[in-house]
Formats: structure tokens, sequence, C-alpha cells
């Protein structure tokens, strides 16, 4: 693994981190829906599910169709679970599920 892949990736664990437990850290029940710390708070959901996507998919991003295809695979599953049902979790096991699936099918 190079250097720069593991900043990267200590990089995006710690803004995940940091998404994930600022709401707890700021106690929200004292927040305030309608005010800009509750509408910040309120988008750390998709800022880190974000951060994770973008992190995931740069090194997988090459001509090579072989080690894209997975990619590609696995963000159309969690697309289609999530639209269907709504659910985070569904939509994320069916991605790691077909990703995983096409990877080992490619070999």
């Amino acid at each position: 693994m190079s250097w720069e892949l593991f900043t990267v990736a200590l990089m995006a664990g710690a803004a995940n981190w940091a998404f994930r437990a600022l709401p707890i850290l700021a106690r929200m029940e004292r927040v305030a829906a309608s005010g800009w710390l509750g509408r910040f708070l309120a988008s750390t959901g998709p800022a880190a599910i974000g951060t994770l996507f973008v992190a995931a998919i740069l090194p997988s991003l090459v001509p090579d169709l072989a080690r894209l295809l997975p990619v590609v695979i696995g963000t159309l599953a969690v697309l289609a679970v999530w639209f269907a049902r709504k659910s985070v979790v569904l939509a994320t096991l069916a991605g790691a599920f077909a990703h995983g699936v096409t990877t080992w099918t490619l070999g």
C-alpha cells in the first residue's frame, strides 16, 4: 500500500468519524431543527455516505473494465434497492453483495 493511499484512507476515516460523532457530541435534543446547526447536523449522514463513496470509488476509476465493472454493478445495486425499499442498510448490503459477486465472477 502506498503512503498516498494510506493518507487518503486516514482522511476519509477521520471525516467519517467526525460526521458520525458530531451529532452525538452536540446533543441534538438541545439544537433547534430550523437553526443552522440543526440543518448542518441533519446533513452529516448524506455527507458521510458521500465521503465513503468517493474514498471507495476513486481507486477503481481506471480504464480497465474488469476493475470498473464491480463498482458500477455495486453502485447500481445500491441505487436500485434504495429506491425500492428506502433502506440504507439493505441498500448497503445489496451493493456490497453485488460488488463481491461481480468481483468473484470476474476472477
